[in-house]
């Protein structure tokens, strides 16, 4: 576009970032280069979005509109990167600051063109609402100078261009405002050659035709004012098959008559005229037209619901990012967001009832854009719907989009009118529907994120909160039911996840049948085989509601959120999702963005190595597992399922590895693995003990879920592999739970090998607890299976525990020779770690017999061993060993010494087991060392650890040894 004459570009030079017109930046040292294409894209879309944060999802968006690549992520990483580099070395006054979702570039508000724009503009209509019109033609010149060519020319981008067509809209409007006061300040000679140029530039525009031919008839042309008429029917006619619009029909007869109205004349109001002409229409055009137009105040708000219950802070900011737009002078979309059901319709409604007769007395539209049977209402349908209810015969209305659009911007232009859309599908399906100018107001609710919608803010409805899911009740079916039945409510609000679209049909059946107990309605949900049956009532059904979004999907995320729905747990991580559908994309997390899209999953946290992890509503799972049987095959369901437990498997063995230095003391098996991305392991597993922790909800649902779909190996070998954390974090029950079951899934499939690793982990248990009659018979059954199956790490891990029932026997002879089969195996089977553990044990038998120096040959071997490997819980269990050497050799302070080590070094790794025991010893020492204080403030701390980790007969023990010391038990000590 050209910036026409008159109008005075030069204070487009004084803001760091330029959009009007090609991209521009310059800072301290001057121009700034910014390299085309990718990196000019992402600038483009920062800068429009100044200060606001722009999600990733949207720059890949602007960036690949269709299929973008795999690395997508990681260029716009780069590109970041790079514009970093270049704003800093131009020493521009901005910085690009990485935020969760997302970037957002941090300057000055008046560091942009379009942002020194849009203030000018607000300030040429406050002067031109003042009567000042001179002023504000003073103020919208140089605004409109800013203008270098079309916004953001020769940006390769399909999404920013339609930002981009909206400023460019805005520029128009500005200077169809300017042409206007100008002329009814009488300077009409002056702006002929100004308005030819700019009709022949937009020909189509008729605001701007109109203006030429009121300056032309008062410059004493009448024939070429009534010649530019002509020229535009015949244009209309040729292009578009249409007529001229009313009112400049209506003027060009005016001008026809040589109508004395049109005449120069002072106007009798300061404010601005709503018509397509310069001036007032003559009385004689306006009372032709005042029949066929009428004024209308359409008021189409559907009613406010009177039980709303909703946090009034929320409330109040959608109230107040409504008006804000007003007071501005800009456009405001104010977005309303969430999953099916959350009540954004409901709460949308509240707000444009409670804003619509202050703010917006002109009248307020409403569409249902999701339109009846989930189908979505076109925007030229919709627009139909508004211009009809603005006044519009439905003869008048333009057939094409574009038309109907800039007829129904005209017609708000300067009123002051609510404009509420409901369950927006689109971003395509919403931009015809906003008004051009900042007097009306915009609130959209949608399930969607709509990204690319242009000053918007956004607000992320969550579900209710137990104690106002409890109120909601309360309102609908009488406080007094709630109340007697508190407990029942609770569970209610509970199954529904605060849903308010499920409350709300649970209330209307109570209300209805006053004769069912809240009681009667959560056995209803709890037991009933589709639970979903029981959450519709009359027009209101959640399977409905959320079949909307569901539907809305593509074929690849339906089968994917049916998928979810298998893994139980209340989250998700990023890559479980490609687990499911067996995609090896190295971002996992994007194939979850459609659904976190549709609000189906919801972001809960961030994991250990950065990405995000999903929760799954109850609700959403329930409808989710409905559709599975339709939209994936057994066969299918069992594949997922499979390569799900191996992703967990996989994970849960790379940790232990990490913890053990190796694949040691463990027995492997033949489970199908699932690896997730290495760039995602590696991060996840920086902490390998804390991520095994922070995941045991999901692994302990895993090992279940493998029992149930019949996985066995799997099953046996994850349970196993989850003894890593269950005894370093004293979690005995755990321990054993898995464990029954996947002793029950291998017994019913015939896997003795798996039978004989999970006997002998369970023989591990007993001794862990200090049953050593009770670990026997465990370990023996075990022993036997591993050797007629020729195992040698299982044969090595048995024999190492066998040692020790006999070791606690004080069959040392016995322990010893068992001990040095279990060297002997754990050697053939390369198990390094397995065999450092038994020369520790060995340690100890040699130590009570007072043979120091083999001792300290064993232990030096082991701790050898230990740090070779990385073995730092390994390195501690020997350390220890030669604390208690030290002791026996009644050397305490050496003792002392080599103890407080060893218990940095568990406190560090979160060994509570490995704690326990060392506090104990610390204890002892301290008694020999008569610090009788000391030694019992060691001894509690002991007592306390294993009492948490249902270390019964240690804690026992501690006990003992503080009657010992004290004379009497101590009353506090847990």
């Amino acid at each position: 576009m050209s910036v026409s004459a008159g109008y005075d570009g030069s204070g487009a030079a004084t803001t760091p970032f330029r959009v009007l017109g090609p991209l521009e930046v310059s800072g301290e040292l001057g121009a700034v280069y910014v390299a085309p294409g990718r990196q000019e894209i992402v600038l483009g879309a920062l800068v429009l979005e100044l200060n606001r944060v722009v999600e990733t999802t949207f720059l890949v968006d602007v960036i690949w509109a269709h299929d973008p690549p795999k690395t997508a992520r990681t260029q716009v990483q780069i590109c970041v990167s790079r514009l970093r580099k270049a704003l800093s070395d131009g020493g521009v006054d901005a910085t690009i600051e990485t935020r969760a979702r997302g970037y957002v570039l941090r300057a000055p508000e008046d560091a942009t063109d379009v942002g020194t724009f849009r203030r000018l503009v607000t300030e040429a209509h406050a002067l031109a609402r003042d009567g000042l019109k001179a002023s504000a033609v003073d103020t919208l010149r140089p605004a409109i100078g800013l203008w270098r060519g079309r916004c953001l020319a020769g940006v390769p981008s399909e999404v920013l261009a339609g930002t981009a067509a909206q400023l460019d809209e805005s520029r128009l409007e500005a200077v169809e405002t300017c042409m206007r006061l100008e002329l009814e300040l009488g300077r009409h000679e002056h702006l002929v050659g100004e308005l030819q140029q700019l009709v022949a530039n937009h020909p189509l525009r008729e605001r701007l035709r109109g203006h030429l031919m009121v300056a032309l008839y008062r410059s004493g042309r009448q024939a070429e004012a009534l010649d530019a008429y002509h020229q535009g029917r015949a244009m209309l006619t040729e292009e578009l098959g249409l007529d001229p619009g009313r009112e400049l029909r209506d003027l060009a007869q005016a001008i026809l008559t040589d109508d004395a109205d049109l005449a120069m004349a002072e106007p009798a109001e300061p404010a601005e005229p709503r018509s397509l002409v310069a001036t007032p229409l003559p009385e004689a055009v306006q009372e032709r037209g005042a029949d066929s137009n009428p004024v209308v105040t359409p008021r189409q708000l559907p009613a406010d619901i009177g039980d709303l219950v909703a946090d009034g802070r929320i409330v109040s900011a959608v109230c107040d990012a409504v008006t804000e737009g007003q007071e501005k002078g800009q456009l405001n979309v104010v977005l309303v967001l969430g999953g099916p059901g959350v009540g954004k319709s409901t709460l949308a409604r509240h707000v444009a009832h409670r804003l619509a007769s202050e703010y917006f007395p002109d009248g307020q539209l409403y569409c249902d854009l999701r339109g009846p049977g989930g189908q979505p209402v076109g925007p030229a349908q919709a627009l139909g719907r508004f211009l009809r209810a603005l006044g519009v015969p439905g003869q008048a209305i333009p057939d094409a989009l574009d038309e109907r659009a800039e007829m129904y911007r005209s017609l708000l232009a300067d009123r002051r009118i609510l404009v509420l859309l409901d369950d927006a599908v689109s971003e395509s399906q919403v931009m015809p529907l906003l008004p051009g100018t900042g007097s009306s107001g915009v609130l959209v609710t949608s399930r969607g994120q709509l990204t690319t919608l242009p000053g918007t803010r956004r607000f992320d409805l969550a579900p209710l909160s137990p104690e106002q899911a409890i109120q909601l009740l309360g309102r609908i079916i009488g406080e007094h039911r709630v109340e007697s039945e508190r407990e029942a409510a609770r569970v209610l609000v509970r199954l529904v996840g605060g849903l308010p679209l499920a409350l709300r049909i649970i209330g209307a059946r109570l209300a209805a049948r006053p004769h069912w107990s809240l009681t009667s309605m959560r056995h209803r949900l709890e037991n009933e085989h589709r639970p979903l049956d029981e959450l519709a009532y009359g027009e209101l059904s959640i399977r409905a509601s959320l079949s909307l979004s569901y539907d809305g999907l593509a074929a690849a995320d339906r089968r994917l959120l049916c998928l979810i729905s298998l893994a139980e747990g209340t989250e998700i991580p990023s890559w479980l999702g490609a687990a499911l559908v067996d995609d090896r994309t190295p971002h996992p997390a994007d194939l979850l963005e459609p659904l976190i899209d549709m609000r189906l999953l919801d972001i809960t946290a961030m994991d250990q190595g950065g990405e995000f992890r999903c929760g799954l509503s109850q609700i959403v799972r329930t409808f989710a597992h409905e559709r599975l049987p339709a939209e994936i095959p057994e066969a299918e369901r069992t594949g997922a399922v499979r390569r799900m437990v191996g992703g967990w498997l996989a994970l849960a063995e790379r940790a232990h590895k990490e913890i053990y230095g190796g694949a040691y003391t463990i027995v492997a098996g033949r489970g199908e693995r699932w690896h997730p991305p290495e760039d995602h392991v590696r991060r996840c597993l920086r902490d390998p003990l804390g991520w095994l922790e922070s995941e045991q909800t999901n692994l302990l649902n895993a090992v279940e879920l493998a029992a149930r779909s019949g996985l066995d190996e799997l099953c046996w070998e994850l349970a196993t592999t989850l003894v890593t954390l269950f005894e370093a974090r004293g979690y005995p029950e755990l321990w054993e739970r898995t464990h029954q079951v996947a002793l029950t899934a291998v017994q019913e499939a015939g896997n003795e090998r798996g039978r004989a690793a999970v006997l002998g982990s369970l023989g591990t248990l007993h001794l862990y607890r200090g049953e050593h009659e009770a670990a026997g018979p465990y370990l023996s059954t075990a022993l036997e299976i591993f050797e007629r199956l020729g195992e040698l790490s299982g044969q090595a891990l048995c024999l190492r525990d066998l040692a020790r029932i006999e070791r606690h026997h004080g069959r040392d002879d016995r322990a010893l020779a068992l001990y040095e089969s279990a060297e002997r195996n754990f050697v053939r089977a390369q198990d390094v770690i397995g065999r450092a553990y038994v020369l520790g044990e060995m340690a100890h038998i040699t130590m009570r017999r007072a043979d120091f120096a083999r001792t300290r040959s064993y232990l030096d071997e082991a701790l050898g061993i230990c740090r070779s490997a990385g073995f730092d819980r390994g390195q501690a269990l020997v350390l220890r060993r030669l604390g208690q050497m030290l002791m026996y050799q009644q050397r305490y302070e050496e003792a002392e010494r080599t103890l407080l080590e060893v218990l940095a070094m568990v406190g560090a790794s979160g060994d509570l087991v490995g704690e326990g025991y060392v506090l104990h010893d610390l204890g002892r020492v301290n008694a020999h060392l008569r610090r009788v204080e000391q030694a019992v403030q060691y001894y509690s701390q002991s007592a306390r650890i294993r009492e948490r980790i249902l270390d019964h007969s240690g804690a026992a023990a501690v006990r003992a040894d503080i009657v010992a010391i004290l004379g009497r038990p101590m009353t506090s000590v847990c």
